[in-house]
């Protein structure tokens, strides 16, 4: 009997030990993000007011060879239910050395949109704050030139501001394209796309929208945001010095003005999935770097981290996502070294089957939530509904992504801020080349002692 009860409570404690991180960093906010989010949806259900008149709105679209996707992008905003003629176009070129300039040629011919073309050569941040300065708009809004914006988005943003006078500031909801996730030929790669159809979907009608109410919003995303004019041209604008201006800003508003980061989860813009693994590491890592860049700017140093753990959001992320990060991979490869140690594979692996439930779980929760914001997109929605089944797919392509957010932060220590970062294959190259140099100074090293025995024999 003592030798049954022994062996139960060392199975509970080993389980305990494998679950514990998933359980609090990942199910309990789960299930509170549920409350939280079906409070939000009903308190929303209760504005339905109607702005007496449309404001002037100035759009902000970055170019930079996007001569395959501009075009696409202004008949969105030409086919969108706010007035044509209350929205002042503004497109900032930064050295685009494609076919841009035709296609928006083209486009103020096609359509009724009061539109100007800016150039400027030095980066996307000064290109954004030369706009700024040119804008006449009461509410500036920011939308990247390779997406699309649903027809009811620049109403309902402008709607949620002109019915809520505190807030400043807001970011859209970002969603992957579903019909160009499902013209993807190859097999893998759409089922990898709808992950990331997915992703988004928890990103932004889940998790940010959770973040919003309780004021704790890392990033306005550069793919579609906006500000109130006022507020703005209040901050120091876009920083240079940074691959994520975007957070910058967001951090200036928050600390500068004292204004808190909102989400209108019913304005959606729809981007492109990503091309391939190697463009999915980039980015990743550039928005990891961007995130550390942030934080060295904004947090205190002197800051107390245990209790800022639970005052200051910017703490909490930074431990779940860097410094818990570390025993996460430690115990990753810890499971394979229990195998040596007398543990029972089944142990291992029920442990493991367990832990991934968990994940499974907490992902079904957010189902549920997103399926109803998505309630009035009918389309999206079904196309949602019936990709059920990557909820249990969801806990490797986050596995995966969470080594690409890794990958970053070591990166972020041993290389200087650049836009441009080496990609999966560039950086398999670089490995194997110094692995090569590695082994041949070791090879002239071996030889060299071959010969001084010879020699001395």
């Amino acid at each position: 009997m003592n030798d049954i009860l022994r062996t139960l409570s060392s199975s509970i404690v080993f389980w305990l030990a494998w679950i514990i991180i998933p359980l609090i960093m990942e199910i309990l906010p789960a299930i509170g993000n549920l409350f939280i989010l079906v409070k939000k949806r009903l308190s929303r259900k209760k504005i339905e007011e109607v702005p007496e008149h449309f404001p002037q709105i100035t759009l902000i679209i970055p170019v930079y060879n996007s001569e395959t996707t501009l075009r696409a992008c202004l008949a969105s905003v030409n086919d969108s239910n706010y007035p044509n003629q209350m929205i002042e176009i503004m497109l900032v070129n930064n050295q685009s050395k494609d076919g841009s300039f035709m296609i928006f040629n083209e486009c103020q011919k096609e359509y009724d949109l009061s539109m100007q073309w800016l150039n400027a050569k030095q980066g996307k941040s000064k290109a954004l704050n030369m706009a700024l300065f040119n804008a006449t708009g009461k509410y500036i809004i920011h939308i990247d030139s390779d997406g699309i914006l649903h027809p009811d988005a620049l109403y309902n943003m402008v709607k949620r501001f002109e019915q809520n006078t505190n807030i400043h500031c807001m970011t859209g909801s970002i969603l992957v394209e579903p019909r160009l996730v499902e013209d993807t030929p190859n097999l893998l790669m759409r089922l990898f796309r709808r992950c990331e159809f997915y992703e988004y979907c928890q990103a932004f009608l889940a998790g940010r929208n959770y973040e919003s109410e309780l004021d704790s919003v890392f990033t306005l995303s550069g793919a579609f945001s906006a500000f109130r004019k006022s507020t703005i041209l209040k901050t120091q604008l876009y920083n240079t010095d940074t691959v994520c201006e975007d957070t910058h800003v967001t951090f200036q508003v928050r600390k500068y003005l004292k204004q808190k980061i909102h989400l209108c989860e019913n304005a959606l813009f729809f981007v492109d999935p990503i091309d391939d693994f190697n463009k999915m590491y980039t980015q990743r890592q550039r928005w990891q770097r961007g995130e550390l860049e942030v934080y060295h700017i904004f947090l205190n140093k002197k800051i107390e981290m245990a209790k800022g753990f639970f005052s200051n959001f910017m703490i909490r992320l930074l431990m779940f996502d860097h410094t818990f990060a570390f025993p996460r991979m430690i115990w990753y490869f810890a499971l394979l070294c229990l195998l040596f140690v007398n543990y029972p594979v089944s142990l291992v692996a029920g442990s493991l089957a367990i832990t991934y439930l968990l994940y499974v779980g907490s992902g079904i929760l957010y189902f549920f939530s997103i399926l109803a914001y998505l309630q009035p997109y009918k389309e999206v929605r079904e196309y949602y509904r019936s990709k059920w089944y990557i909820c249990l797919l969801m806990p490797a392509y986050n596995f995966i992504i969470f080594w690409i957010r890794f990958a970053g932060i070591i990166n972020s220590i041993n290389n200087d801020s650049t836009w441009k970062t080496a990609n999966l294959t560039e950086e398999k190259e670089q490995f194997f080349s110094v692995l090569r140099k590695d082994f041949a100074v070791a090879g002239r090293m071996i030889e060299k002692i071959r010969k001084a025995l010879n020699h001395e024999s």
